[in-house]
């Protein structure tokens, strides 16, 4: 897919250059998985910054706290720009049945203001699935 050769740079850069995750993000220090159904991308942050992004790490190949899983359908929905009701938030989309938060979840909350807002920043950069 075209979108997805650049998407990890596109998605590095914006997330880099946010105002929002550069202000709230000094302690923002996970890895977690995207996963897209048709692709999983492995997110590295270190005090804000992305430090890493793989395109389908094999299941042994890097270590993550937490995952957030999806239909391609529900993430390409999450990523219009104005998303249909339901699609708006990670929360509203797990609550409509298709998207879950899996792993360590204490992690997803002691980031959670970061992650949500690097999963927003999926509106400017589109989706890769």
């Amino acid at each position: 897919m075209a979108l997805a050769d650049g998407w990890v740079e596109s998605f590095r850069r914006a997330s880099d250059e946010d105002a929002v995750l550069q202000a709230h993000g000094k302690y923002y220090t996970c890895a977690f998985l995207l996963d897209m159904e048709e692709h999983v991308y492995f997110v590295q942050m270190h005090a804000g910054k992305v430090e890493e992004i793989l395109e389908d790490p094999g299941p042994l190949d890097e270590r993550y706290q937490f995952l957030i899983r999806a239909s391609a359908d529900t993430w390409r929905k999450f990523g219009e720009e104005i998303p249909p009701p339901m699609y708006h938030g990670i929360f509203a989309a797990s609550f409509q049945g298709d998207m879950s938060l899996e792993g360590d979840l204490l992690v997803l909350m002691q980031n959670l203001r970061c992650v949500v807002r690097q999963i927003e920043l999926l509106r400017i950069t589109g989706v890769p699935v």
